[in-house]
């Protein structure tokens, strides 16, 4: 019935990449590694992560006509990802740049470039990509006016999954669209407002549900994750691995999780499975270039078959922090690849 697993809409950028020993401060200048240009953006990122997966995905995104963007086209179409729906022109490409300390957490600003360009006239133009796909994700690195135009092309049928990063109020209509809301503890406080009663990821995500999504998701570093719907909630364990990169982690998980509802999985199920693959994708470093496929998933499943299970409790290790771009699942040095 469908021609794709997963319809990505979302942002494109290049990402320039520095190591450093220590983050500035005001006014201070310090020095790091060589640069490094890598493909990214969060919503090239999780086209290229659920097409390494084997999910038959595609993307919908704008892009400069720039080396940029050429890099861009060159990494999802090398990832199997159908570019049908990207967009050239407009403005330059978006560009991230992203600093890396020796813990593997990063710190990002994002000059949006063309994916501010993505317009809700560019959602109505590509109909029959909505219609052809079973589920579709969606992040806030391109105008929310364009997620609320997604929401309402969506088919019947068809399943949203929302990260909204970087976070900002959702409109209800959109809210109610989510089958998951996935967000961070930064996230989630911003969504939640005034309505951030509560000390603990269990009232964030019970409160969110009532403003709401179907379902919701909320990832905590090295504590693993939790997920709410009307069923209950439930926590995910983190995976152990050593940490290099955190770097598009979040992005992996989510086109994990979506890809895996799509499948028909259970949201634990779903969620538990994500966690996996962000584990694998911090041990190396970049963003789209560190993203597994299946058979490597599997392979960290053998090494750590108790890591990841759905229980009612936490997974010890030190968290990375809970930061946008924070590891979803994942423990810091509890093991290694």
């Amino acid at each position: 019935m469908y021609d794709y697993d997963l319809l990505v809409v979302g942002s494109a950028n290049a990402d320039l990449v520095i190591g450093v020993e220590r983050r500035p401060g005001a006014g201070e200048t310090v020095l790091g590694s060589d640069l490094a240009v890598h493909p990214g953006g969060k919503g090239a990122n999780q086209a290229v992560a659920a097409a390494r997966l084997g999910a038959r995905t595609a993307l919908l995104a704008r892009v400069g006509d720039d080396a940029h963007g050429r890099l861009l086209l060159d990494s999802q179409r090398a990832a199997g990802v159908d570019t049908v729906g990207v967009l050239v022109g407009g403005a330059p490409t978006g560009v991230a740049l992203i600093t890396v300390d020796p813990s593997g957490d990063n710190s990002i600003v994002v000059s949006p470039g063309a994916n501010g360009r993505l317009t809700p006239q560019d959602v109505r133009a590509a109909a029959s990509l909505f219609q052809a796909s079973k589920v579709v994700s969606a992040q806030l690195e391109i105008p929310l006016e364009t997620v609320v135009e997604v929401v309402r092309r969506l088919a019947d049928g068809s399943r949203f999954v929302l990260n909204p990063s970087p976070p900002r109020p959702l409109p209800a209509e959109v809210l109610a669209a989510c089958d998951p809301l996935i967000v961070n503890e930064h996230e989630a406080k911003v969504i939640l407002g005034d309505s951030a009663v509560g000390e603990t990821p269990e009232d964030w995500a019970r409160i969110l549900l009532a403003k709401g999504p179907r379902s919701v998701v909320v990832t905590l570093g090295a504590e693993g994750a939790l997920v709410a719907s009307a069923q209950g909630v439930t926590r995910v364990a983190s995976v152990q691995v050593d940490a290099v990169d955190t770097t598009g982690a979040g992005d992996a998980f989510t086109a994990a999780l979506a890809w895996k509802l799509g499948t028909g999985s259970a949201l634990a199920e779903a969620a538990a499975y994500a966690a996996r693959v962000g584990a694998v994708a911090v041990t190396r470093e970049g963003a789209q270039v560190s993203f597994p496929t299946a058979a490597e998933v599997e392979a960290l499943s053998c090494a750590h078959p108790g890591d990841a299970a759905s229980d009612g409790g936490s997974a010890a290790g030190r968290a990375p922090g809970r930061g946008s771009e924070s590891a979803p699942g994942i423990g810091s040095g509890g093991g290694s690849l």
